[in-house]
């Protein structure tokens, strides 16, 4: 296929919508916990999971991570959506969701990545930084102004 700009930016709003709305719930944008599709309602419950994950490391740690994470995953989402900057976010997302693949794989095994398929969403970060040009994007239109 040498039309890669569906696929891209199918790609681009699948990972983007993915991260805002992970985000979304962790803060309790979504409703609260216990209701349907919800998976942690605010941001107590998203630390039971952050501190189960990242069990490995200094407690001290676990809540500056957890947010610094939070926050990429929000503004990569957004970075992506918008098309802007799409291969630093694309790169960005990509490691830090295998940075969490592993900590899921340190801390229960490498069943539970897998399973959430968090090894497969930072592969297709990494594919989508690949992408020569992003259509349908604000560096698309950027890079027409130059």
């Amino acid at each position: 296929m040498t039309n890669y700009n569906f696929p891209a930016i199918y790609l681009r709003a699948a990972l983007g919508i993915g991260y805002v709305w992970l985000v979304a719930d962790r803060i309790g944008l979504l409703g609260a916990y216990g209701q349907p599709h919800i998976s942690w309602g605010d941001w107590e419950h998203f630390m039971v999971l952050s501190r189960d994950t990242m069990s490995f490391l200094p407690p001290a740690l676990v809540t500056p991570l957890a947010i610094i994470a939070s926050v990429a995953e929000g503004v990569f989402g957004i970075m992506l959506l918008l098309g802007l900057f799409t291969r630093l976010a694309a790169y960005g997302s990509g490691l830090l969701t295998l940075a969490f693949a592993i900590s899921m794989t340190i801390s229960r095994g490498f069943d539970s990545p897998i399973g959430y398929s968090v090894f497969t969403v930072s592969a297709a970060s990494f594919l989508l930084a690949c992408v020569p040009t992003y259509k349908w994007s604000i560096d698309a239109l950027i890079a027409k102004r130059s």
